[in-house]
């Protein structure tokens, strides 16, 4: 998100920085030539604050956006230590309160606190889905108005184009059985126990196979769970793929079987691509993404047997492919870096 953000107002002639705590991670590449990357070198989110400090002293940038609760805490601080002018913007991501109720640690579960002290400092709080806002409105104490909904950045050109590359996985050749996908961290947040399960019982009516994208501290057992299930020979799960959408492009279905969510990407980029798609009615985005259900079935969290029908539906009488296009043109990348930039920049010459 933070990456087509970037180039989007690239291209429309501002210069942008791509402020890390630390310059890692496999969406590097992805970063234009003509977007700066500023290493701050620090060890973690807490510890880039004196760094940040300096680069907003130095740089003095006319607005900055900072994403991802802790991120933007620190973002607050910095600006206040700094003492500029630049317009600061938070998005929050995930329905925190969720978030926080499934922490595993202490600064998770405090974290409500902070952003209720922080985010009211910023020139303006985002949230990329309308039950995000409410959530974060509720949390923050604050009125729904007061939180700008601009929704992620999903639909590219780029994206559309690396969906056509060739897959190399074996169960994706013509005349194979149907395969469903998903993608996302192997987290609890993600829920892949339950649609493993309801796989398991989806294999009962239909020759499947399941494939999903991603890594995480729960492989393991969800590689246990499909051998307990009997559908371990199945189920394949390789990792983190650097173009999930030629995956995504070639399924039967596509499923989001998460907890909770912000404004899941993944279930609008499937449905760019014309597939089919299933999602748990979960807080929040699906139910906004999927018009209560007319684009496809929404089931409640954690439900195997409901999950597995709503899988079954989508093999058996899909929503049209031209109708799943059409319905995600509302997340068209151009349209909302303009909103982003309009908010960035239009409100500082007020």
């Amino acid at each position: 998100m933070v990456v087509d953000l970037a180039r989007g107002l690239s291209a429309r002639g501002h210069d942008v920085d791509l402020v890390l705590a630390r310059a890692e991670g496999v969406f590097l590449a992805d970063v234009p030539p003509e977007v700066e990357v500023v290493d701050l070198q620090a060890a973690r989110v807490a510890a880039a604050l004196p760094g940040l400090v300096t680069y907003l002293r130095g740089r003095r940038p006319t607005a900055v956006l900072a994403t991802m609760a802790h991120v933007n805490i620190v973002a607050v601080v910095a600006r206040d230590f700094a003492r500029v002018r630049t317009r600061l913007l938070v998005r929050e991501a995930n329905t925190i309160s969720d978030s926080a109720a499934n922490s595993k640690n202490r600064r998770g579960r405090h974290m409500p606190r902070l952003m209720r002290y922080a985010y009211p400092r910023a020139n303006a709080i985002i949230a990329p889905s309308q039950g995000v806002a409410a959530d974060l409105a509720a949390l923050l104490r604050l009125p729904t108005e007061a939180i700008e909904v601009i929704p992620n950045p999903t639909l590219t050109q780029e994206m559309l184009a690396r969906a056509s590359e060739p897959v190399d996985h074996t169960w994706f050749g013509p005349g194979s059985p149907p395969v469903i996908v998903a993608a996302g961290r192997l987290s609890a947040q993600k829920d892949f126990a339950t649609l493993i399960r309801a796989f398991a019982l989806v294999r009962g009516s239909c020759p499947a196979r399941l494939v999903i994208l991603g890594e995480g501290d729960e492989r393991a057992a969800l590689l246990a769970l499909s051998t307990e299930l009997g559908v371990r020979e199945f189920v394949d799960l390789p990792g983190f793929q650097p173009n999930p959408f030629a995956f995504m492009k070639k399924a039967s279905v596509f499923v989001l079987s998460s907890a909770w969510e912000g404004l899941p990407n993944v279930l609008i980029q499937a449905m760019a691509l014309g597939v089919p798609v299933a999602a748990t009615d979960c807080r929040s985005g699906p139910r906004e993404i999927l018009e209560g259900g007319r684009l496809g079935p929404l089931v409640p969290v954690g439900e195997a047997q409901r999950l597995a029908d709503a899988i079954l539906g989508c093999l058996r009488d899909p929503v049209p492919a031209d109708v799943l296009r059409h319905a995600s043109l509302r997340y068209d990348a151009k349209s909302v870096v303009e909103r982003y930039a309009t908010l960035m920049l239009g409100a500082r010459d007020a």
